[in-house]
């Protein structure tokens, strides 16, 4: 069999940096208008992923999946059948301070997360899944030269969505916890276990103290005018050997 159970591409297919947005079409576009090159990977489930380069050094972007367990499968298979070196998700994230905007960008240094995936894997202890910290620093400081409003800190992973607890978000706010996602602690837990790198750098489309909220198609184009940004720091040298 040429590839993994959810991946068909051949191993070389993919680049040493590979970004994750969760969605395949949002890949595609991020493919499409910051890379050269580009040629298709994978197309399996729709799961789009893609390779090309980036001022001439090359770059796969792939789409994840929502939620921890659509990550953690492609992340892995990425991470030990690929020999994928790092994985800088570009996701979205509800916002939970009131003086966020809808296109703010989050940096997440750490991932809390109500799943079991991780106390699971870690042999029934607490895991604290962080960043790596030359991929965050690089990328913080590219965004604060650039003049992008970006803040840094922890991130609460969940498994739910639409999650029955009312009382989830006032939690979490008062632990310090900068946005909602779905996917960074499983991402950085694998990136640790098998001895790789991982960023995530999420754009807020919800910002869920005052309702405001992004369009699909501002979710589909969010990281437009960032993911240059992200590329100058993720490839410089000393953060991708």
């Amino acid at each position: 069999m040429t590839g993994t159970p959810h991946i068909e591409a051949s191993k070389g297919d993919f680049a040493d940096t590979v970004l994750m947005p969760g969605d395949p079409l949002r890949a595609k576009a991020l493919a499409e208008n910051h890379l050269e090159d580009v040629r298709l990977v994978n197309s399996v489930r729709n799961m789009f992923a893609f390779t090309g380069t980036f001022k001439g050094i090359p770059v796969s972007i792939m789409g994840s999946g929502m939620g921890m367990p659509s990550i953690s499968i492609y992340a892995h298979e990425l991470f030990d059948y690929y020999a994928v070196k790092q994985i800088i998700r570009v996701g979205t994230c509800g916002g939970l301070l009131a003086d966020m905007q809808v296109g703010d960008l989050v940096l997440a240094s750490a991932a809390s997360t109500d799943s079991a995936m991780n106390r699971q894997r870690f042999g029934g202890w607490d895991f604290a899944a962080n960043a790596d910290f030359e991929l965050l620093r690089k990328v913080h400081e590219k965004a604060v030269l650039a003049g992008l409003n970006i803040r840094t800190g922890n991130v609460l992973s969940s498994d739910w969505f639409y999650n029955p607890d009312e009382s989830c978000i006032e939690k979490a706010q008062k632990m310090g916890i900068l946005a909602l996602d779905m996917e960074t602690a499983a991402l950085y837990a694998l990136a640790q276990q098998f001895g790789r790198r991982a960023l995530t750098i999420l754009s807020v489309s919800d910002v869920i103290p005052t309702g405001e909220q992004a369009s699909h198609e501002t979710r589909q184009n969010a990281f437009g005018q960032v993911i240059d940004v992200v590329l100058d720091a993720v490839l410089s040298s000393d953060s991708a050997a």
